[in-house]
């Protein structure tokens, strides 16, 4: 398991757990839903020093402390029946657009909220492209062309070859790589991305914002070295919402999502790096790179939110060091 996958799910249950000792109280019935992203959350969490685990403990307490305060569903039941149930998300329901890591959910109440915990990195996606990877089918459910597949088969048949050869081939033993790769698949993924903008108006900028960001509303907690930043998505007004006549202590705003792809350009002086630029405030990064040392035939994009609506809530929490 890579560093950063196992600090992330370090993350994932420090989060976990300090929802539970905060809210587990008499008149607030709590329970861990013991599953196996939560053993295998625990068990990356353990792995950590004290020292470390209590600087996890520490920003995820904050973080709590202010959901709690914008959430009164966290620590207000019906009755005794009202269970909060903490529960750490499965991997795999990223792929089907839920980026959700840590849920809490009252079933009495028919109410839940999500959370994506990011560790000192704030990417939004982690998709290929690859011969086999049809992108607009994946993201926004519209078929791409056989246009763009017959313009990325003789790079990806490249490489293809490359790795049949030898196995062990870098990317670095290939000439002039950004321009022999790189750029081609960005000038095909480009125009057909601006294809299928044309031919379905108004539909794209919307289902590729959901595609990226998730189709659920979330917070994104980001732990930094010493802040934690909590980002609200509410696309759908399902966050924020008050407990009878207790209202939340700050007011999150819908989410605006585009309508409008106003263009899709190379960022200045770069051969990797596109940058997708929607109304209402949108602005996306896509960064194409190998994501192993040695040559296969497919590539990754680390996509990046650049900006967001102005109705995007976002509030840094400032932690001294422990």
């Amino acid at each position: 398991m890579a560093i950063q996958t196992k600090t992330g799910k370090a993350f994932e249950y420090a989060l976990l757990k300090e929802f539970y000792q905060r809210l587990n109280q008499a008149h607030n019935n709590v329970i861990i839903i013991d599953s196996e992203p939560y053993k295998t959350a625990k068990s990356c969490y353990e792995r950590f020093s004290e020292d470390e685990q209590g600087l996890y403990s520490l920003v995820s307490s904050a973080a709590i402390n202010f959901l709690v305060d914008i959430e009164p569903r966290l620590s207000n039941s019906l009755n005794i029946d009202d269970i909060l149930q903490l529960e750490i998300v499965s991997d795999s329901e990223g792929q089907t657009g839920d980026v959700r890591d840590v849920l809490a959910i009252r079933l009495l109440q028919k109410w839940e909220i999500g959370i994506s915990a990011k560790n000192n990195h704030r990417a939004v996606k982690h998709s290929r492209l690859s011969q086999k990877i049809d992108f607009g089918e994946k993201w926004i459910g519209i078929p791409c062309s056989s246009d763009y597949f017959n313009e990325i088969r003789p790079i990806f048949d490249f490489l293809t070859d490359l790795r049949n050869q030898d196995k062990s081939t870098k990317w670095t033993a290939i000439p002039d790589m950004h321009e022999k790769i790189y750029v081609p698949l960005l000038d095909a993924f480009r125009s057909e991305l601006l294809r299928l903008d044309k031919e379905n108006p108004l539909v794209v900028p919307q289902k590729l914002v959901k595609y990226l960001i998730g189709n659920q509303d979330f917070y994104k907690v980001i732990k930094g070295q010493s802040t934690v930043e909590i980002q609200a998505y509410n696309l759908h007004g399902t966050l924020n919402q008050s407990f009878e006549n207790i209202k939340p202590k700050a007011k999150i705003s819908k989410l605006k999502l585009p309508t409008r792809l106003i263009e899709v350009v190379y960022e200045n002086n770069s051969k990797t790096t596109l940058i997708v630029s929607l109304n209402e405030g949108w602005q996306i990064s896509f960064r194409i790179h190998n994501a192993s040392s040695r040559i296969e035939p497919s590539l990754k994009f680390d996509i990046n939110l650049i900006s967001a609506p102005h109705t995007l809530f976002n509030n840094h929490i400032f932690i001294g060091e422990k």
